[in-house]
């Protein structure tokens, strides 16, 4: 059995040891708190006026369109092809595109479109296919289309001219 004295001496160095590791966590607090985010060293600014996108903007999509290259479209459409095809009447998760560029809104055979997007009307010219391709959820409010959106117009343009040499 143990004496007194032994459990003392165990239970006194239990505690020392419990005081020395709430003493570490503490001074771990005290070197290592935070108080909150305080000032920005420097900001990252995005979706500005300024800069590189206001050249982009000057230039009309038709003009971009005349000037695009057909193989880099090709390339972008990999970004496409999870979801579409490009062989007349091949649809998949989304409807073919062969032919699309002057086709009607909503109009590839064989298709289940969204109701937002069988009742968009239209056709899908250069302009339309720049608006949607730029943000499909912006350009018909409820499509069932979950691609985010190509950012860069020159892509666009490019996908657009490789788009329009599907057709017969």
């Amino acid at each position: 059995m143990l004496d007194t004295m032994t459990f003392t001496k165990v239970a006194a160095s239990l505690c020392g040891a419990l005081l020395v590791f709430l003493l570490g966590k503490w001074a771990a607090e005290v070197m290592y708190h935070v108080d909150g985010h305080g000032e920005q060293a420097y900001i990252i600014e995005t979706d500005s006026d300024e800069g590189g996108d206001s050249a982009d903007e000057e230039v009309a999509f038709v003009d971009l369109l005349a000037t695009a290259d057909v193989g880099k479209g090709e390339r972008v459409f990999k970004k496409c092809a999870a979801c579409h095809k490009v062989e007349d009447g091949a649809n998949s998760t989304g409807p073919y595109l062969f032919g699309v560029v002057d086709r009607d809104i909503g109009t590839a055979a064989g298709f289940g479109y969204s109701s937002a997007m069988a009742g968009h009307g239209g056709a899908w010219d250069a302009d339309a296919l720049n608006a949607f391709l730029t943000k499909p959820s912006a350009y018909v409010p409820g499509t069932s289309m979950s691609f985010s959106g190509l950012k860069k117009v020159q892509d666009r343009a490019n996908l657009v001219a490789y788009l329009s040499t599907l057709s017969n």
